[in-house]
């Protein structure tokens, strides 16, 4: 059997180097190539003014939504949320408005069942926040969402946005509603804004009134008589309500409102359609 030379392995294994040191340096070379060919095709003029990040804007309703509930928050209200599809029961029921009630005249409802609706107010997540507490526990809390009706021209949408509260505790009475109310329009519109109540009547609460405020100030109005504005309705939750959901009305009394934050939105920045909030035009969400 004939022996490998040493020497010839030596130089196989020297001609195998140089042939791959050859390649990296060709292979270098052609990177280096094409990366000079792709710099010569992207000519960059950096006298050009630099490109500025367009940054986005807080639509107009997220913008009052979040007014509202930091006014509440900092009394204490906590914030719950629940299904826009709603049991019946749940809507009306158990808010002190039976099926044959004549108050459900006053809300034109979407059903998708007969027991099955899209909700027409948030305060059916006042109902389950009660139902879910100890019974005569007490409860601060507020409730955005959507909510739908049928209405549709400049001042009402099908679909448009609510904030309710309720408040339940011993010894609370229609003198507590009114201080907090006061605080939470002066706390959004200004410490100069007129409020008045005016009685009402709601199925839920009783007594029940609404709310007015004045902005004479803002328009500069040289009247002492100044426009009104109804702004939201409220009322000490009814007994009914009370104990249709575990609570005990000889025990424990509370109050209730309710607002739409379209209309808030309208007033603090000077909306006059209500239908600008969902037109996705990007000249009028711009100037927020």
């Amino acid at each position: 059997m004939p022996i490998k030379s040493g020497k010839n392995s030596r130089t196989g294994a020297k001609q195998q180097k140089t042939v791959e040191k050859q390649f990296t340096e060709k292979l270098e070379e052609l990177k280096a190539k094409k990366l000079e060919e792709k710099i010569r095709s992207e000519i960059v003029d950096i006298t050009l003014p630099a490109r500025h990040q367009r940054s986005g804007h807080i639509h107009p309703l997220d913008k009052a939504l979040r007014e509202i509930m930091k006014s509440f928050i900092r009394m204490g209200y906590s914030v719950e949320e629940g299904p826009e599809i709603e049991e019946d029961f749940y809507n009306f029921e158990c808010l002190n408005l039976p099926k044959d009630h004549p108050a459900r005249d006053m809300q034109d409802s979407f059903y998708i069942t007969s027991e099955i609706l899209l909700r027409t107010h948030t305060s059916p997540v006042q109902v389950r926040t009660l139902r879910k507490h100890i019974p005569n526990s007490p409860i601060r809390m507020i409730a955005p969402g959507k909510v739908f009706r049928w209405d549709n021209d400049a001042t009402h949408s099908p679909v448009f946005h609510q904030v309710e509260g309720l408040v339940v505790d011993k010894g609370i009475k229609f003198s507590d509603l009114k201080g907090t109310l006061e605080i939470f329009l002066k706390d959004l519109f200004g410490a100069d804004t007129k409020i008045r109540f005016r009685a009402s009547y709601f199925p839920f609460t009783e007594p029940s009134a609404e709310v007015d405020i004045s902005f004479a100030s803002r328009t500069h109005s040289e009247s002492n008589d100044p426009d009104w504005l109804e702004i939201l309705g409220c009322g000490m939750v009814h007994n009914m309500v009370l104990k249709l959901n575990g609570y005990d009305p000889n025990i424990v009394s509370g109050f209730a409102f309710g607002m739409g934050i379209e209309r808030i939105a309208m007033l603090l920045y000077g909306i006059d359609d209500l239908r600008n909030f969902y037109e996705n035009d990007i000249r009028f969400l711009e100037q927020f």
